[in-house]
């Protein structure tokens, strides 16, 4: 059975290569924003809109109309139409919300295909662009299927897919452990031992707050420096947030991988328990989601068998 998973490295780019970056980025929500006003469009005269004949639509007038959208990678402009017909597809099966527009600055990223790409070492190479400078080299050996790259608060990751050729060590012990989740500690395994929860937006939350008073009481619309500025510390704030809960669960999943063979968590309905205002943030805080996440995928790496009770 083959695994795929995706390796992110965050990048060293020059300033040119930041700026294909923020060009590539442009062109692939501009594209999500024509296609995706070219399906509500169609839909209301009673057509039936696909991916595929919106780009078909879209390619017949890009060499006119969209010349610049060349100056970059192929897939910036090809890929956005099979991410929303993806998006549609699980908005009718009631498994997401209806495809939104997407805004400048928020969530920047694009898709390059496993054609355009080749890594050596800590060097990544993308079409029309020198050879990126990774911080790290890719920890999997396989074959790399595709890379995104994005954007968060002022650094720029690529994100490598890759299915695996090789799988990691596997656990040698053969004991089993029951893990209960809480909010005053993270975990508590069935042997007595606790792990205690980071709480990295309780830690910094009188920041978030501060910042985003002096955010709200600058003119609307306005772009000065000041402005722009506070938008960047506080998007740094929410990806040194990010990057705490992920190390904090990082540590305890490979910690129970590495030490016991079996491992029994609970079905938790976390989308039921976020509705209750009072625990809400805290349970966001924790990340019960992406706990479970990385276990499952953990575990089928190092042959653990997981028990969901």
């Amino acid at each position: 059975m083959s695994i795929t998973l995706t390796h992110k490295i965050c990048l060293a780019p020059t300033i040119k290569q930041e700026q294909y970056f923020r060009k590539a980025c442009g062109t692939a929500r501009f594209t999500w924003n024509w296609a995706l006003n070219e399906w509500q469009n169609q839909s209301k005269l009673g057509l039936k809109p696909t991916a595929l004949k919106l780009k078909k639509q879209f390619n017949a007038i890009k060499p006119v109309d969209f010349p610049w959208t060349y100056e970059v990678t192929k897939y910036a402009s090809q890929q956005p139409f099979i991410f929303l017909q993806t998006a549609f597809r699980r908005f009718f099966e009631g498994t997401s919300r209806y495809p939104k527009f997407k805004k400048k600055g928020h969530r920047d990223s694009f898709y390059v295909g496993n054609d355009q790409l080749k890594v050596n070492g800590n060097r990544l190479k993308i079409p029309k662009l020198s050879p990126l400078k990774m911080l790290e080299a890719l920890r999997f050996q396989g074959e790399i299927r595709s890379a995104t790259v994005s954007r968060t608060a002022n650094k720029w990751f690529v994100s490598l897919t890759v299915k695996l050729s090789k799988y990691l060590t596997t656990c040698k012990s053969q004991v089993s452990v029951g893990v209960d989740l809480g909010i005053k500690s993270l975990a508590t395994l069935s042997n007595g031992e606790t792990f205690e929860a980071p709480k990295p937006l309780k830690k910094s939350l009188n920041k978030l707050k501060r910042l985003q008073r002096s955010l709200a009481r600058r003119q609307k619309d306005s772009h000065n420096r000041a402005k722009l500025k506070l938008k960047l510390k506080i998007a740094q704030v929410h990806a040194q947030i990010v990057n705490l809960r992920q190390d904090s669960l990082h540590k305890l999943t490979t910690f129970l991988t590495n030490h016991f063979a079996g491992i029994v968590i609970e079905d938790l309905n976390v989308k039921g328990m976020l509705k209750n205002r009072k625990l809400s943030r805290a349970i966001a805080d924790l990340g019960f989601y992406e706990f479970r996440r990385q276990l499952e995928y953990k575990t089928q790496l190092k042959g653990n068998y997981l028990l969901i009770a």
